[in-house]
Protein backbone atom coordinates (compact mmCIF):
# COMPACT_ATOMS: atom_id res chain seq x y z
CA UNK A 1 0.00 0.00 0.00
CA UNK A 2 1.36 3.38 -0.71
CA UNK A 3 2.00 5.33 2.51
CA UNK A 4 0.35 8.23 3.46
CA UNK A 5 1.83 11.97 3.28
CA UNK A 6 4.51 13.53 5.50
CA UNK A 7 4.22 16.69 5.51
CA UNK A 8 7.29 17.94 7.42
CA UNK A 9 8.96 15.73 4.47
CA UNK A 10 7.30 16.99 1.57
CA UNK A 11 7.71 20.64 2.96
CA UNK A 12 11.66 19.87 4.03
CA UNK A 13 11.92 18.55 -0.03
CA UNK A 14 10.55 21.23 -1.65
CA UNK A 15 12.47 23.78 0.29
CA UNK A 16 15.30 22.10 -0.97
CA UNK A 17 14.42 22.76 -4.50
CA UNK A 18 14.17 26.44 -3.48
CA UNK A 19 17.78 26.14 -2.26
CA UNK A 20 19.00 24.17 -5.50
CA UNK A 21 18.09 27.26 -7.25
CA UNK A 22 14.77 27.58 -7.99
CA UNK A 23 13.31 31.02 -7.46
CA UNK A 24 9.61 29.60 -6.54
CA UNK A 25 7.41 25.96 -6.62
CA UNK A 26 4.14 25.26 -5.18
CA UNK A 27 2.47 21.71 -5.35
CA UNK A 28 -0.38 19.60 -4.05
CA UNK A 29 -0.12 15.89 -3.24
CA UNK A 30 -3.16 14.06 -2.33
CA UNK A 31 -3.70 10.57 -0.52
CA UNK A 32 -6.92 9.19 -0.41
CA UNK A 33 -8.58 11.82 1.78
CA UNK A 34 -5.41 13.43 3.15
CA UNK A 35 -4.20 16.46 0.96
CA UNK A 36 -1.13 18.31 1.62
CA UNK A 37 -0.35 21.71 -0.04
CA UNK A 38 2.95 23.73 0.00
CA UNK A 39 5.18 26.86 -1.31
CA UNK A 40 8.54 27.60 -1.03
CA UNK A 41 10.68 30.71 -2.49
CA UNK A 42 9.30 33.60 -4.36
CA UNK A 43 6.82 34.51 -6.92
CA UNK A 44 8.38 37.60 -7.76
CA UNK A 45 12.57 37.66 -7.68
CA UNK A 46 12.07 42.05 -7.28
CA UNK A 47 9.48 42.17 -4.57
CA UNK A 48 10.29 38.98 -2.55
CA UNK A 49 6.66 38.18 -3.22
CA UNK A 50 6.34 34.87 -1.37
CA UNK A 51 4.69 31.94 -3.41
CA UNK A 52 1.96 30.23 -2.28
CA UNK A 53 -0.09 26.88 -3.48
CA UNK A 54 -2.98 28.45 -4.92
CA UNK A 55 -1.53 30.66 -7.61
CA UNK A 56 -2.34 30.30 -11.28
CA UNK A 57 0.14 29.27 -13.58
CA UNK A 58 0.68 27.99 -17.19
CA UNK A 59 1.18 24.74 -17.44
CA UNK A 60 2.27 24.23 -20.61
CA UNK A 61 2.17 20.74 -22.22
CA UNK A 62 -0.46 19.35 -19.42
CA UNK A 63 -2.39 20.73 -21.71
CA UNK A 64 -2.47 18.01 -24.41
CA UNK A 65 -4.25 15.90 -21.92
CA UNK A 66 -7.13 18.29 -22.13
CA UNK A 67 -7.26 18.33 -25.57
CA UNK A 68 -7.09 14.67 -26.29
CA UNK A 69 -10.13 13.79 -23.28
CA UNK A 70 -12.26 16.86 -25.61
CA UNK A 71 -11.19 14.34 -28.77
CA UNK A 72 -12.18 11.34 -26.95
CA UNK A 73 -15.56 13.04 -26.09
CA UNK A 74 -16.38 13.86 -29.78
CA UNK A 75 -14.68 10.16 -31.04
CA UNK A 76 -17.72 8.71 -28.13
CA UNK A 77 -20.25 10.78 -29.43
CA UNK A 78 -19.30 9.60 -33.10
CA UNK A 79 -18.30 12.88 -35.22
CA UNK A 80 -14.50 11.89 -35.33
CA UNK A 81 -13.11 8.39 -35.72
CA UNK A 82 -9.56 7.60 -34.16
CA UNK A 83 -8.29 5.23 -37.07
CA UNK A 84 -9.57 8.22 -39.29
CA UNK A 85 -7.19 9.68 -41.60
CA UNK A 86 -7.20 13.08 -40.57
CA UNK A 87 -7.24 14.38 -44.52
CA UNK A 88 -11.02 13.41 -44.37
CA UNK A 89 -11.30 16.00 -41.80
CA UNK A 90 -8.89 18.82 -42.83
CA UNK A 91 -7.77 18.14 -46.64
CA UNK A 92 -6.70 22.11 -46.67
CA UNK A 93 -3.87 21.65 -44.06
CA UNK A 94 -2.77 17.88 -44.51
CA UNK A 95 -3.09 17.09 -48.36
CA UNK A 96 -2.87 14.13 -50.71
CA UNK A 97 -0.77 10.80 -49.39
CA UNK A 98 0.04 12.25 -46.49
CA UNK A 99 -3.71 13.66 -45.01
CA UNK A 100 -4.59 9.64 -46.01
CA UNK A 101 -1.73 8.41 -44.45
CA UNK A 102 -1.91 10.21 -41.34
CA UNK A 103 -4.94 9.14 -38.68
CA UNK A 104 -6.61 10.82 -35.62
CA UNK A 105 -4.78 8.79 -33.36
CA UNK A 106 -1.39 9.50 -34.88
CA UNK A 107 -1.55 13.25 -33.62
CA UNK A 108 -2.90 11.98 -30.51
CA UNK A 109 0.27 9.57 -29.71
CA UNK A 110 2.87 11.30 -31.89
CA UNK A 111 3.67 8.91 -34.39
CA UNK A 112 2.06 10.84 -37.37
CA UNK A 113 5.66 11.33 -38.68
CA UNK A 114 4.88 15.47 -38.67
CA UNK A 115 8.49 17.53 -37.42
CA UNK A 116 7.75 20.30 -34.52
CA UNK A 117 7.22 23.53 -35.94
CA UNK A 118 9.08 25.08 -33.39
CA UNK A 119 12.07 25.68 -34.55
CA UNK A 120 10.34 27.75 -37.64
CA UNK A 121 8.61 30.06 -35.73
CA UNK A 122 10.98 30.86 -33.51
CA UNK A 123 14.23 31.24 -35.79
CA UNK A 124 17.00 31.30 -33.00
CA UNK A 125 16.03 27.84 -31.59
CA UNK A 126 16.40 25.93 -35.07
CA UNK A 127 18.86 23.32 -33.24
CA UNK A 128 16.60 23.10 -30.24
CA UNK A 129 16.80 20.37 -28.98
CA UNK A 130 20.26 20.12 -30.19
CA UNK A 131 21.65 23.04 -28.50
CA UNK A 132 25.18 24.05 -29.71
CA UNK A 133 24.34 26.32 -32.37
CA UNK A 134 20.67 27.79 -30.49
CA UNK A 135 20.32 31.30 -28.76
CA UNK A 136 17.24 32.74 -26.99
CA UNK A 137 16.47 36.10 -29.31
CA UNK A 138 13.66 34.36 -30.68
CA UNK A 139 11.77 34.71 -27.25
CA UNK A 140 11.96 38.32 -26.61
CA UNK A 141 11.18 39.24 -30.53
CA UNK A 142 8.01 36.93 -30.19
CA UNK A 143 7.12 38.15 -26.62
CA UNK A 144 3.59 39.24 -28.06
CA UNK A 145 3.38 37.97 -31.56
CA UNK A 146 0.42 36.21 -32.70
CA UNK A 147 1.21 33.30 -34.53
CA UNK A 148 -2.02 31.62 -36.71
CA UNK A 149 -2.52 28.41 -35.78
CA UNK A 150 -2.75 27.46 -39.45
CA UNK A 151 0.65 29.15 -40.51
CA UNK A 152 2.67 27.33 -37.48
CA UNK A 153 0.79 23.89 -39.37
CA UNK A 154 2.04 24.67 -42.42
CA UNK A 155 5.40 25.00 -40.87
CA UNK A 156 5.40 21.70 -39.64
CA UNK A 157 3.99 19.79 -42.01
CA UNK A 158 6.05 21.44 -45.20
CA UNK A 159 8.96 20.98 -42.77
CA UNK A 160 10.59 16.89 -43.61
CA UNK A 161 9.15 14.28 -42.64
CA UNK A 162 10.59 12.27 -39.27
CA UNK A 163 9.89 8.81 -40.05
CA UNK A 164 6.44 7.59 -41.51
CA UNK A 165 3.43 7.48 -40.30
CA UNK A 166 2.41 4.95 -37.36
CA UNK A 167 6.18 4.01 -37.60
CA UNK A 168 7.52 3.87 -34.15
CA UNK A 169 9.03 5.19 -32.21
CA UNK A 170 7.18 8.64 -32.93
CA UNK A 171 8.73 11.93 -32.53
CA UNK A 172 7.01 14.44 -29.75
CA UNK A 173 5.72 16.92 -32.06
CA UNK A 174 3.38 20.16 -31.04
CA UNK A 175 2.38 20.01 -34.80
CA UNK A 176 0.10 17.03 -34.10
CA UNK A 177 -1.74 19.15 -31.47
CA UNK A 178 -2.61 22.28 -33.52
CA UNK A 179 -3.91 20.01 -36.09
CA UNK A 180 -6.29 18.31 -33.12
CA UNK A 181 -7.57 21.90 -31.95
CA UNK A 182 -8.01 22.53 -35.68
CA UNK A 183 -9.63 19.11 -35.65
CA UNK A 184 -11.69 19.99 -33.44
CA UNK A 185 -12.92 23.27 -34.54
CA UNK A 186 -14.23 21.65 -37.76
CA UNK A 187 -16.19 19.06 -35.81
CA UNK A 188 -17.95 21.10 -33.48
CA UNK A 189 -17.95 24.51 -34.88
CA UNK A 190 -16.50 26.52 -31.92
CA UNK A 191 -12.91 27.09 -30.97
CA UNK A 192 -10.75 24.52 -29.95
CA UNK A 193 -10.82 26.76 -26.26
CA UNK A 194 -14.40 26.88 -26.51
CA UNK A 195 -14.71 23.06 -26.86
CA UNK A 196 -12.22 22.48 -24.54
CA UNK A 197 -13.86 24.49 -22.20
CA UNK A 198 -17.66 23.51 -22.73
CA UNK A 199 -16.76 18.89 -23.01
CA UNK A 200 -13.78 19.29 -20.68
CA UNK A 201 -13.40 21.82 -17.66
CA UNK A 202 -16.60 22.80 -17.14
CA UNK A 203 -17.78 19.59 -16.33
CA UNK A 204 -15.27 18.96 -14.53
CA UNK A 205 -15.55 21.53 -11.76
CA UNK A 206 -12.15 23.44 -12.34
CA UNK A 207 -12.71 27.02 -11.28
CA UNK A 208 -9.28 27.74 -11.46
CA UNK A 209 -8.82 26.51 -14.98
CA UNK A 210 -8.77 28.26 -18.69
CA UNK A 211 -7.16 29.40 -21.83
CA UNK A 212 -5.75 32.92 -21.85
CA UNK A 213 -7.42 35.89 -23.56
CA UNK A 214 -4.24 37.64 -23.66
CA UNK A 215 -0.67 37.90 -23.08
CA UNK A 216 -1.34 38.15 -19.41
CA UNK A 217 -2.23 35.64 -16.60
CA UNK A 218 -5.15 36.51 -15.06
CA UNK A 219 -5.37 36.51 -10.99
CA UNK A 220 -2.75 35.64 -8.60
CA UNK A 221 0.46 34.01 -10.17
CA UNK A 222 3.77 33.97 -9.97
CA UNK A 223 6.41 35.61 -12.48
CA UNK A 224 7.90 32.96 -15.07
CA UNK A 225 11.60 33.32 -15.22
CA UNK A 226 13.58 32.06 -18.03
CA UNK A 227 17.36 31.14 -18.09
CA UNK A 228 17.27 29.41 -21.63
CA UNK A 229 20.64 27.46 -20.82
CA UNK A 230 22.36 30.30 -19.07
CA UNK A 231 21.99 32.28 -22.16
CA UNK A 232 19.63 34.75 -20.68
CA UNK A 233 21.72 36.08 -17.20
CA UNK A 234 19.82 36.99 -15.06
CA UNK A 235 16.54 34.94 -15.80
CA UNK A 236 14.51 36.82 -17.65
CA UNK A 237 10.37 37.05 -16.73
CA UNK A 238 7.92 35.49 -19.17
CA UNK A 239 4.98 35.54 -17.35
CA UNK A 240 3.91 37.79 -20.29
CA UNK A 241 3.76 36.02 -23.36
CA UNK A 242 1.51 35.55 -26.20
CA UNK A 243 0.26 32.09 -26.24
CA UNK A 244 -0.62 31.57 -29.46
CA UNK A 245 2.12 30.11 -30.30
CA UNK A 246 1.30 27.52 -28.83
CA UNK A 247 -2.48 27.04 -28.39
CA UNK A 248 -4.09 23.85 -27.59
CA UNK A 249 -1.09 22.00 -27.69
CA UNK A 250 0.44 24.24 -24.64
CA UNK A 251 -1.30 27.64 -23.09
CA UNK A 252 -3.54 26.17 -20.28
CA UNK A 253 -3.43 27.93 -17.26
CA UNK A 254 -4.39 26.11 -13.73
CA UNK A 255 -3.65 25.28 -10.60
CA UNK A 256 -2.44 22.57 -8.99
CA UNK A 257 -5.43 21.63 -6.97
CA UNK A 258 -7.32 21.97 -10.27
CA UNK A 259 -4.65 19.99 -12.16
CA UNK A 260 -4.88 16.80 -9.24
CA UNK A 261 -8.79 17.13 -9.40
CA UNK A 262 -8.62 16.74 -13.51
CA UNK A 263 -6.64 13.89 -13.56
CA UNK A 264 -8.38 11.95 -10.39
CA UNK A 265 -11.88 12.41 -12.33
CA UNK A 266 -9.72 11.45 -15.89
CA UNK A 267 -8.69 8.42 -14.39
CA UNK A 268 -12.02 7.50 -12.36
CA UNK A 269 -13.93 7.35 -16.21
CA UNK A 270 -15.53 10.52 -15.19
CA UNK A 271 -14.33 12.78 -18.06
CA UNK A 272 -14.29 10.01 -20.78
CA UNK A 273 -15.91 6.62 -21.11
CA UNK A 274 -14.25 3.33 -19.92
CA UNK A 275 -13.19 2.95 -23.39
CA UNK A 276 -11.84 6.05 -24.12
CA UNK A 277 -9.63 6.03 -21.28
CA UNK A 278 -8.12 2.53 -21.93
CA UNK A 279 -7.42 3.97 -25.51
CA UNK A 280 -5.79 6.82 -24.15
CA UNK A 281 -3.29 4.67 -21.67
CA UNK A 282 -2.61 2.55 -24.78
CA UNK A 283 1.16 3.35 -25.27
CA UNK A 284 3.76 3.87 -27.67
CA UNK A 285 7.29 4.91 -27.96
CA UNK A 286 8.18 8.34 -28.13
CA UNK A 287 11.07 10.40 -28.53
CA UNK A 288 10.81 13.44 -26.85
CA UNK A 289 11.88 16.77 -26.75
CA UNK A 290 14.30 16.39 -24.73
CA UNK A 291 15.75 13.63 -26.93
CA UNK A 292 14.19 10.66 -24.09
CA UNK A 293 12.22 7.79 -25.75
CA UNK A 294 8.90 7.46 -23.18
CA UNK A 295 6.20 5.68 -23.62
CA UNK A 296 2.95 7.67 -24.57
CA UNK A 297 -0.84 7.11 -25.00
CA UNK A 298 -3.25 9.09 -26.56
CA UNK A 299 -2.02 12.63 -24.00
CA UNK A 300 -1.04 10.75 -21.21
CA UNK A 301 2.58 8.89 -20.30
CA UNK A 302 3.01 6.62 -17.91
CA UNK A 303 6.14 7.22 -14.80
CA UNK A 304 6.95 3.58 -13.23
CA UNK A 305 9.45 2.41 -10.33
CA UNK A 306 10.30 -0.98 -10.57
CA UNK A 307 8.55 -2.20 -7.67
CA UNK A 308 6.34 0.71 -7.02
CA UNK A 309 2.78 1.97 -8.65
CA UNK A 310 2.17 3.34 -11.65
CA UNK A 311 1.48 6.92 -12.13
CA UNK A 312 -0.47 8.89 -15.34
CA UNK A 313 -0.27 12.04 -15.93
CA UNK A 314 1.24 14.46 -18.22
CA UNK A 315 4.35 17.35 -17.73
CA UNK A 316 4.49 20.70 -19.52
CA UNK A 317 7.01 23.94 -19.73
CA UNK A 318 6.57 26.86 -21.52
CA UNK A 319 8.89 29.99 -21.26
CA UNK A 320 9.70 30.26 -18.14
CA UNK A 321 6.71 27.87 -16.27
CA UNK A 322 7.00 24.13 -15.62
CA UNK A 323 4.57 21.93 -14.11
CA UNK A 324 4.23 18.20 -13.66
CA UNK A 325 0.96 16.30 -12.37
CA UNK A 326 0.82 12.51 -12.03
CA UNK A 327 -1.91 10.28 -10.37
CA UNK A 328 -1.25 6.53 -9.84
CA UNK A 329 -3.54 4.38 -11.40
CA UNK A 330 -6.29 3.53 -9.08
CA UNK A 331 -6.68 7.56 -8.64
CA UNK A 332 -5.66 7.12 -4.32
CA UNK A 333 -2.06 9.45 -5.17
CA UNK A 334 -1.58 12.08 -6.74
CA UNK A 335 1.15 15.16 -7.04
CA UNK A 336 0.52 18.24 -9.08
CA UNK A 337 4.14 20.63 -8.93
CA UNK A 338 4.78 23.86 -10.42
CA UNK A 339 7.96 25.79 -10.90
CA UNK A 340 8.85 29.25 -12.02
CA UNK A 341 12.61 29.11 -13.58
CA UNK A 342 12.90 27.03 -16.63
CA UNK A 343 16.21 25.66 -18.60
CA UNK A 344 18.12 26.71 -15.46
CA UNK A 345 21.01 23.69 -17.25
CA UNK A 346 24.25 25.35 -18.50
CA UNK A 347 25.54 23.50 -21.48
CA UNK A 348 28.75 21.76 -22.09
CA UNK A 349 31.26 22.28 -25.40
CA UNK A 350 29.07 19.62 -27.33
CA UNK A 351 25.61 21.82 -26.37
CA UNK A 352 24.40 19.18 -24.21
CA UNK A 353 22.80 20.43 -20.92
CA UNK A 354 25.09 19.92 -18.03
CA UNK A 355 23.71 18.45 -14.86
CA UNK A 356 22.23 20.91 -12.05
CA UNK A 357 21.38 20.26 -8.78
CA UNK A 358 18.06 21.42 -9.15
CA UNK A 359 17.58 18.25 -11.05
CA UNK A 360 18.47 15.87 -9.04
CA UNK A 361 16.31 18.01 -5.49
CA UNK A 362 13.51 17.81 -7.88
CA UNK A 363 13.37 14.24 -8.80
CA UNK A 364 13.58 13.94 -4.76
CA UNK A 365 10.58 15.67 -4.27
CA UNK A 366 8.83 13.86 -7.23
CA UNK A 367 9.49 10.37 -5.78
CA UNK A 368 8.49 11.52 -2.37
CA UNK A 369 5.35 12.98 -3.65
CA UNK A 370 4.55 9.74 -5.61
CA UNK A 371 5.66 7.12 -3.14
CA UNK A 372 6.29 8.61 0.05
Amino acid sequence: MTPRLDPAALNTALEAVHRAGIPGLFAEVRDGDQIWSGAAGVADLDTGRPVTPDLRHRVGSVTKTFTAAAVLRQAESGRIGLDTPVGQYLPHLVPGPRGEAITVRMLLNHTSSLAEYLPYAYPSLKAFPALAETGPESLEEHRLTRFAAAELIGMGVDAPAVGSPGGTPGLYSNTNYLLLGRLLEEVTGSTAEQCITRDVIEPAGLRHTGFPTGPSVDGPHSRMYEEWFGMIDPPRDHSVHDMSWVGPAASLISTVSDLNRFYRLLLAGEIVGTDSLTEMRRTVPVVSQEGRTIDYGLGLHPTATPGQDTFWGHGGTVWGAGTLSMTSADGQRQMSVAVNLQRWNRLDAAGRPRPHPIDEALAAFHHLAMYG
